[in-house]
């Protein structure tokens, strides 16, 4: 059997948590518009999703204990964490996503991807 991603599933994840299989990542990040994976507690995932909330997107975001951590990386074929997908496509970690947005290229990704309205 594979080992589990541990996944919020509320605003408090403290409370609420659920374990995902690592082949179900694929699938979750096809399925939503924006996605943040990140380590538990780490501060660059906090800012990526406060970023991304901040411009009215509302990511779904995956923590991965430290012990499934490489598998996780495998599996999205990244080399660190936090990782951001929109749209289904890998976009990159934090240092992107800030990129992006400076650039004025980040908003019109969100909206391409259904993650924002306006």
């Amino acid at each position: 059997m594979q080992e589990a991603i541990k996944i919020p599933t509320s605003l408090n994840a403290e409370n609420s948590v659920r374990f995902l299989r690592r082949d179900e990542v694929r699938r979750m990040v096809a399925e939503s518009a924006v996605v943040v994976v990140g380590r538990r507690g780490c501060c660059m995932s906090h800012v990526a999703k406060r970023l991304l909330q901040g411009l009215g997107a509302n990511p779904a975001a995956f923590e991965v204990d430290d012990k499934c951590e490489d598998d996780v990386l495998a599996e999205l074929r990244a080399a660190e964490l936090p990782v951001v997908f929109v749209g289904g496509r890998w976009l990159g970690g934090l240092d992107r996503i800030m990129a992006s947005h400076i650039t004025g290229e980040l908003t019109p990704l969100l909206k391409q991807a259904g993650a924002l309205w306006l």
